[in-house]
Formats: C-alpha cells, sequence, structure tokens
C-alpha cells in the first residue's frame, strides 16, 4: 500500500545519545544567540556613549559582518559538512559575499575620491 508507515525503533543506548546531540546542539544556538545579542549591545552602547561617527560607523559595520558570518554558519547549519552539496553552497555564499564587498568597495572609493 502507497501509506504504509515505516516506523524505526532506536535502542536505548541511541535514544540517549540522539538526546545528548541535541543538547549540545541547543546549547551552541543558545550561546550563539547570546554572542550577537552581546554585538547589537555593544552597538547601540558606542551610538548612545556619543562616539565620533568616524568611529561608530565601521564599528557598527564591523560588528554586522560578524555576526553575518555567524548567523550563516549557527542558524543556516552551514557548519555542518555532512552534506555533499555543502561545499558547492559554501563556494557561491563566499563568492557572493566577496563580489558583494568589492562592489562596497568600489563604490566607496568612488564617493570618497
Amino acid at each position: 500500500m502507497a501509506h504504509d508507515t515505516h516506523f524505526e525503533t532506536r535502542s536505548q543506548t541511541q535514544y540517549e545519545y540522539d538526546r545528548a546531540r541535541n543538547a549540545k546542539h541547543m546549547r551552541k544556538q543558545v550561546m550563539q544567540f547570546a554572542i550577537m545579542i552581546l554585538l547589537t549591545f555593544v552597538a547601540f552602547a558606542a551610538v548612545v556613549a556619543d562616539f565620533s561617527p568616524n568611529f561608530i560607523k565601521p564599528l557598527i559595520l564591523l560588528l554586522a559582518g560578524v555576526q553575518v558570518v555567524q548567523q550563516l554558519y549557527s542558524f543556516m547549519h552551514m557548519e555542518e559538512k555532512d552534506a555533499p552539496h555543502m561545499g558547492v553552497i559554501t563556494f557561491f555564499m563566499w563568492g557572493g559575499g566577496f563580489i558583494a564587498f568589492t562592489f562596497f568597495v568600489a563604490f566607496l572609493t568612488i564617493i570618497w575620491w
């Protein structure tokens, strides 16, 4: 029949292993989230402290870049190297980031010079 459902039984050892692995992964996710909240707080604190705009703008861009990379690797599961297609995805993501950074620097140079 087309509606037969396959039930996989797991041993107690496999269940405990999966539970420990999931708990470790959840702790990692919570720590990554806490780091992102801290970086956001640092950016807001720099603005509230009324530092020079010449210091605040690069700081916020740096913190934003760090958060983008952190989110790609933690919440978009880019750290999982198991899948065979992850190499291609990683290549295109870093390639796109490099092209975007090149355009950013080019336009920044055109505007400031």
